[in-house]
């Protein structure tokens, strides 16, 4: 049975999901960040899916990837995954600008993390809302 890594939980924000995967935000502000778990059991390494689920993994990254560069006016995606502290498979997806506050390094521990205020939540699901179809169901 898929359950939510407690880091994840205590560091996001369930915006929904896809056919494979949950949609989450982090709680930093600084970048929007997302990042997707597929809801598989006891998942920590992408070759740990099968074949069918890394493809889908691959399309629904890619898909999400696509729609916020579009939507945030992106200068680069960051996609990875590294798990070195969340052994659960997640893949991060993160909106870059030249000019935020980590550019051009890696956003991991480069400035304290900002919350998000509830208005701001609110306008990244409705940026959302504008660019992802009904492969995406909002939480």
């Amino acid at each position: 049975m898929f359950v939510l890594d407690s880091r994840l939980q205590q560091d996001t924000l369930v915006l929904g999901s896809f056919p494979l995967c949950q949609v989450l935000l982090s709680r930093d502000a600084n970048y929007p960040w997302f990042i997707l778990v597929p809801q598989r059991a006891e998942v920590s390494e992408v070759f740990d899916l099968d074949a069918e689920d890394q493809q889908q993994l691959w399309n629904e990254t890619s898909y999400l990837a696509k729609a916020l560069a579009a939507a945030f006016g992106a200068d680069k995606m960051n996609v990875a995954t590294l798990g070195n502290v969340v052994g659960q498979l997640h893949m991060h997806v993160i909106v870059r600008y030249r000019d935020d506050t980590a550019w051009p390094a890696p956003v991991w521990g480069r400035c304290e993390a900002r919350a998000y205020t509830d208005e701001q939540v609110e306008g990244i699901r409705q940026r959302l809302r504008a660019v992802l179809d009904a492969r995406f169901e909002e939480a």
